[in-house]
């Protein structure tokens, strides 16, 4: 029985990383064991595959940023429950990428709302028509442009939009009482970014959000990043925030000068490195390389 349930569990991750395939930071390791950890004033994490997952047990009921997979979001649910009899009062995307939203659909008829930006939703319902899976998903049904505000029992959650990112939909998620705030992919820590130039990313413009965001926030602010190097470390502070900023800047004063020294796109694409960030680790320098190439070559 044992042996069937393995065999039938590692069939369906197949599947889902299969169908997901173009999520190029989806954990390949379902087998791992998942972690829920409270973090401050009854905001905490789950981690487990995919983005990191900030869920609230408020005292009106709980709330949930981001959802990973179908087969991960169960998880965070079934944990959450087994600390009371409550509503799910919000889910909320940081933005649209299938490792944070394609969970959204195990809260369906348990979430009394799903929270997004505008562009997130566009960008979510534009991506699931391309793959004919649009019974697959649970689309937001509360948008906004600029920011968004909630009170959830005694926490009040925050959220905010500075333009193009790592898309042209990214927000943060503030408990403005616990003082932590979700990121989502805004940050990645110490691991090459992922850069979504065909769903609006923009570089320049991601520095100059992340400047907001260091100065908007003090040092006693949590934050929660999306993806880390090291899984342990997607929590942190507002200065994993500037070194992620700096990692960007980095990346497009080493393009640009190789741009200028003459070299062709195919000679800058075999850096191995990025001369200011090091410690910027993993696969995926190409994607960095060639979305800097882009960006200053197209604007």
């Amino acid at each position: 029985m044992e042996r069937r349930k393995f065999i039938q569990n590692s069939v369906l991750a197949a599947a889902v990383l299969a169908f997901y395939k173009s999520d190029v930071f989806a954990n390949t390791d379902f087998g791992r064991a998942y972690q829920f950890k409270a973090l401050r004033n009854d905001v905490g994490i789950f981690t487990e595959q995919g983005g990191t997952i900030a869920w609230l047990n408020g005292s009106s009921g709980f709330v949930v940023v981001d959802s990973q997979f179908p087969a991960s979001a169960p998880h965070v649910i079934e944990e959450l429950k087994k600390l009371g009899e409550k509503p799910f009062k919000y889910l909320l995307n940081t933005h649209h990428h299938g490792d944070h939203t394609a969970g959204n659909i195990a809260f369906k008829g348990l979430a009394e709302h799903v929270v997004a930006h505008e562009n997130a939703l566009v960008n979510m319902k534009l991506a699931a028509e391309k793959a004919k899976t649009e019974d697959k998903q649970l689309f937001p049904d509360v948008t906004f442009g600029k920011g968004w505000k909630a009170p959830v029992g005694k926490e009040k959650i925050s959220s905010y939009y500075y333009g193009s990112g790592h898309t042209n939909g990214d927000v943060v998620y503030h408990f403005e009482n616990a003082n932590i705030v979700h990121v989502g992919d805004l940050v990645f820590n110490r691991r090459f970014p992922y850069i979504d130039k065909e769903n609006g990313a923009h570089i320049g413009n991601w520095i100059t959000a992340l400047d907001k965001i260091y100065n908007q926030f003090d040092k006693d602010t949590i934050v929660i990043t999306g993806h880390s190097l090291d899984p342990e470390k997607v929590v942190g502070d507002k200065e994993n925030v500037k070194a992620f900023r700096n990692y960007l800047e980095s990346l497009m004063i080493f393009v640009k000068a190789e741009m200028k020294a003459g070299k062709t796109k195919e000679e800058i694409l075999k850096a191995t490195t990025i001369p200011g960030a090091p410690e910027w680790q993993g696969d995926g320098i190409v994607r960095s390389l060639t979305a800097a190439y882009t960006e200053l070559t197209t604007g």
